[in-house]
């Protein structure tokens, strides 16, 4: 069993959410509720890994928050 941590947005232009997992490339998928997204998160993962030169190539850090004084 492996770990993923997957950064997840709201789109609300479609209002779906929408989730990647950085640094896995074509790791990323949306759907209409939160469980929704899950699964089709681990769907898309779960077919990646099936191929055995899959590179996960960066590790998650967390989040930061970035203040930016405008000018008004």
């Amino acid at each position: 069993m492996r770990t993923f941590t997957a950064i997840i947005e709201r789109d609300f232009d479609t209002n779906l959410y929408v989730g990647y997992v950085p640094g896995f490339s074509g790791a990323h998928s949306q759907g209409e509720t939160l469980e929704e997204l899950q699964e089709n998160l681990c769907e898309v993962i779960e077919m990646l890994l099936e191929d055995e030169s899959v590179a996960f190539e960066t590790a998650f850090v967390g989040t930061q928050q970035i203040v930016v004084q405008t000018h008004s």
